[in-house]
């Protein structure tokens, strides 16, 4: 069994935070460390529409995670998580090896739920995980088989950035037709009107459609509301994160929906040494959406309680949400929609704006990476 201080479960936006602390302050008390991740590199979500559109080459929204742990002095496994056993403190992978720990901290992400809410289908492609969806859509690009049309499943700010991204296709002549199924809930629930109405003014004016129906699978035929929507080419289910099922079958505290169950501290009510952030965990003390604004911000507050706990000391840091998030939603066509609570304006500064953001989080990770 491979043994360690602290295990750190997977490799998203907030771990990458842990591994950027480690590198410039060093791992607290000479802990030894390890990072359970199941691909070398972290694919930044936010770049994947702008790269759908030719606005970002394909290697430009990764984060070496097999650098930054070499330079952190964590050791890489390249698998994922399938067990948790909290009480004896065993993470079992998936290729069935195990790794004992004395603190775990989980940054997973979700699980895709397209199959479950639409039904199986061969053209059904999951959003989650990331990487795993550039892959495909670049495999189905390089095989030369034809993206004509194409259904997006979901009405939430991923799903609306891949329409818009997938409708503007680099390269592709003629550009595929994309029907936006929404969904029951709408476009884009939780935002304000003002962002509401610029999204569907700018779906409209790509020619996008967009229906407020769920779509489904039924023999074979896509359909929503009651109308096909065949032909189509590829169907990407933009729905929602689901928990993973080793997450309730652990023992350890969740919500009704399955993820781990944290506080402000990012640590687990029912297990103390265990903390999460991101998709893989949902707030006990506020209702926080799954958005990886979220994991980003709680990255430092991870790292300075897992610093504490090492060192023996309660942790203290905190995340408080602001009251209003930033978005930036890519139309494709050289222009983005921002939304910060009431407040939404249009235009190539937004887009401008939201590059320089998602560049210059890439390159901070970058530069840590490369240097020497």
């Amino acid at each position: 069994m491979l043994l360690a201080n602290v295990l750190l479960v997977g490799g998203g936006h907030a771990h990458v935070a842990v591994l950027a602390d480690w590198i410039r302050r060093g791992i607290p008390s000479g802990a030894r460390a390890v990072l359970l991740t199941p691909e070398p590199t972290l694919r930044y979500s936010g770049m994947v529409p702008g790269w759908l559109a030719g606005q970002h080459g394909a290697g430009d929204g990764l984060v070496d995670l097999a650098a930054l742990a070499e330079r952190a002095g964590v050791e890489l496994v390249l698998d994922r998580c399938a067990a948790l056993d909290p009480l004896a403190r065993v993470v079992t992978t998936a290729e069935g090896r195990a790794i004992g720990f004395g603190i775990a901290s989980f940054d997973t992400g979700g699980e895709g739920q397209g199959t479950r809410l639409l039904g199986e289908d061969p053209r059904l492609v999951e959003v989650r995980p990331i990487g795993a969806l550039v892959e495909r859509l670049a495999d189905l690009r390089a095989s030369g088989r034809g993206l004509s049309r194409i259904v997006v499943a979901g009405g939430g700010a991923g799903g609306v950035e891949l329409a818009f991204g997938l409708r503007n296709l680099a390269g592709a002549a003629p550009r595929p037709e994309v029907t936006l199924a929404a969904g029951a809930g709408g476009l884009l629930p939780g935002f304000s009107e003002g962002v509401q109405r610029r999204v569907a003014r700018a779906l409209e004016r790509q020619g996008i459609e967009v229906l407020a129906s769920d779509a489904r699978f039924e023999g074979g035929v896509l359909s929503a509301g009651g109308r096909s929507l065949e032909p189509a080419d590829l169907v990407i289910a933009a729905t929602g994160s689901a928990a993973p099922g080793w997450v309730r079958a652990s023992g350890v505290a969740t919500d009704a929906a399955g993820f781990m169950a944290v506080g402000a501290h990012q640590r687990s009510p029912s297990h103390p040494h265990i903390l999460a952030a991101g998709d893989i965990a949902a707030r006990t003390d506020r209702l926080l959406a799954h958005a990886g604004v979220h994991a980003v911000f709680a990255g430092p507050v991870l790292a300075a309680n897992l610093r504490s706990l090492l060192t023996g000391q309660a942790p203290l840091a905190e995340y408080h949400p602001r009251r209003h998030s930033l978005y930036l939603v890519n139309t494709g066509d050289g222009s983005a929609i921002l939304s910060y609570g009431p407040f939404s304006a249009q235009g190539g500064w937004v887009l401008a704006l939201k590059h320089a953001i998602d560049k210059a989080w890439i390159a901070k990770y970058a530069a840590l990476s490369r240097r020497a």
